[in-house]
């Protein structure tokens, strides 16, 4: 019997003309994958936020340790050095000798930190501040790598150390590493995805979950840093700044101040001691 057009039309050529429409998993799996694609473009924007406040910080305390905290550190071992002499001289009073061992303590303690400040690149100390292109290519990264975004064991241990790789490249502000890494994935065979529309769906609704939670987390990681000690005195030096005060430098003079007396304590003990704020 030959067919006429009315029959081609309705799909006499082989198959039901409705079954060239997507089935429901199909369907479902096209939706399941805008939702996806969305959140983890809000993913890659709280991560870069969050990147960005670690950053901030990280430099502002570098900054803080490079311009106070050396101060603090010889201001400490002066005050050592004064307490261990009053203590030699009375051996036999203990809270001489107690004040003489926790000041000592306290200034190994700042001395410590000072020193390890020391070895890091003095170029750290500058305000950190990311161009566009560093930007773009940490949402790029964080789009495709995070660790959060998989459900494989493997590739979740590997994402993990290129994305902890990706965060300390992005705090250096070293833009050549970031588009390394994001590469080197990119052309790995990890990123090949496999088999039909049902897998397929369950594991997207799984990257959904893994989104949503890591979301959840860099909001709990953000109002933890924004209530830190050391946000609240960035916050309080850069709202000075905008009045005109430097307060950093205010508090430079302070300590300046403060090293002096204890040098002059130490160079003339036999002098009435001034007092040593702090």
């Amino acid at each position: 019997m030959a067919l006429t057009k009315d029959d081609v039309r309705s799909g006499q050529l082989g198959q039901p003309a409705f079954s060239a429409a997507a089935k429901p998993e199909e369907q479902e799996l096209e939706r399941k994958r805008s939702e996806q694609t969305a959140l983890e473009s809000e993913l890659a924007e709280r991560e870069l936020r969050a990147a960005n406040l670690r950053a901030e910080l990280s430099a502002f305390e570098r900054r803080y340790l490079h311009e106070v905290g050396m101060r603090y550190a010889e201001l400490d071992e002066l005050k050592a050095q004064i307490a261990e002499r009053s203590a030699k001289k009375q051996p036999s009073a203990e809270k001489a000798q107690q004040a003489a061992r926790d000041a000592r303590a306290r200034a190994d303690e700042t001395k410590s930190v000072a020193q390890e400040h020391e070895e890091e690149d003095l170029q750290s100390a500058k305000p950190f501040k990311a161009s566009q292109e560093m930007k773009r290519l940490y949402r790029e990264v964080a789009k495709r790598i995070h660790p959060d975004l998989t459900s494989d064991r493997d590739d979740r241990a590997r994402r993990q150390l290129l994305m902890a790789e990706a965060n300390k490249a992005y705090e250096l502000g070293d833009e050549s590493r970031l588009a390394k890494i994001l590469n080197e994935y990119e052309s790995s065979p990890e990123t090949v995805q496999g088999e039909g529309p049902g897998a397929e769906l369950i594991r997207v609704i799984r990257r959904i979950s893994q989104v949503r939670g890591r979301i959840s987390e860099i909001e709990a990681e953000a109002q933890e840093l924004l209530r830190s000690d050391l946000y609240q005195l960035k916050s309080r030096l850069e709202e000075a700044e905008q009045l005109g005060r430097d307060v950093l430098k205010e508090m430079v003079d302070k300590v300046e101040h403060q090293i002096a007396q204890a040098k002059r304590r130490l160079e003339h003990p036999d002098e009435a001691p001034a007092v040593v704020e702090g």
